[in-house]
């Protein structure tokens, strides 16, 4: 059963472009664990606490050879008050996600980016955890390094009902009360939602310092309205229809959205927020090896 719902979340395509991408935190980041990640803190390793296998670009230094030697495989190892990253990774699950069909249903395509993510970042010896909300919280993976983590996310990803309203502000503001270090939140959404109360939750979260990016996933329909004829409009979270002509729509439409789009560009601008576009409709390995180069320029200006 938990092999079946893993490939309905991890495309082997996908894990390829992304397998030797490291997430790097653009902060600093705290943690118990050795890892790759610069330290805040200063002072040395007082404690050995295991081991993790060895990446590419990891110090040979901290090479266990007598594990080499008897296994023939390359091990780091890991001391306390060294750091590791924690990447919070947070799905809204609320009824505007249910739209679009196939592969390009938009939380299918967002619960999918959420678990290519978790692969990786475990995959580098870091943890994650997963939440999804909707107009409350509706679950809560706490985070872990491995791979079985791994499936628990997926098998709670399979569960998942998108039939309520969001609230988003208020289960944001809700989920950083959890989180008691510099971390990194990453947030699954199209994030039709009003948008000073979300600056509100997601400042926040900056005052506490974590680092956060917005993934806001779009179908290819609500991006360009390329409807034609007589269409009915069913609302998803307000029980509302319109039956009309798409043509007599489609400019006011866009152009609300554009206005929607550059007011959240403006508010991810002012908090130092990153804000990634997916349309459902473009590959997805293409959409992480595109947000993955710009993450590593960003790194390598600071």
């Amino acid at each position: 059963m938990a092999r079946s719902i893993l490939s309905r979340y991890l495309d082997p395509a996908v894990l390829s472009r992304i397998a030797n991408r490291r997430i790097e935190p653009r902060g600093l980041v705290m943690g118990n664990l050795a890892g790759a990640h610069k330290s805040p803190l200063s002072g040395f390793a007082v404690e050995f606490a295991g081991h993790r296998e060895y990446v590419w670009g990891d110090d040979p230094k901290h090479i266990d050879w007598r594990i080499y030697f008897n296994r023939q495989r390359y091990f780091i190892k890991q001391y306390e008050m060294e750091t590791n990253l924690v990447c919070h990774l947070v799905l809204d699950t609320s009824a505007s996600m249910r739209y679009g069909s196939g592969p390009q249903q938009k939380l299918l395509y967002a619960s999918q980016m959420v678990a290519s993510l978790g692969y990786a970042i475990v995959r580098q010896s870091d943890k994650v955890s997963l939440a999804t909300f909707d107009e409350r919280l509706r679950g809560f993976v706490p985070p872990s390094n491995t791979m079985a983590q791994i499936v628990r996310m997926t098998e709670h990803l399979d569960e998942i009902e998108p039939i309520h309203k969001t609230l988003m502000p208020e289960c944001l503001t809700e989920l950083v009360g959890r989180m008691k270090r510099r971390e990194i939140v990453m947030i699954f959404s199209d994030f039709f939602t009003d948008l000073d109360s979300l600056e509100a939750a997601l400042q926040r979260m900056r005052y506490h310092r974590h680092e956060v990016v917005l993934f806001q996933t779009l179908h290819h329909d609500e991006l360009n309205f390329d409807f034609e004829g007589m269409t009915k409009f069913v609302g998803l979270e307000i029980p509302e229809e319109l039956l009309t002509q798409p043509d007599a729509l489609r400019r006011a439409y866009l152009r609300a959205l554009g206005q929607f789009n550059e007011k959240l560009e403006e508010l991810c601008q002012r908090n130092r927020i990153e804000r990634v576009v997916g349309d459902t409709s473009r590959d997805m390995g293409q959409v992480f090896g595109d947000y993955l180069n710009q993450r590593s320029r960003l790194n390598r200006g600071r």
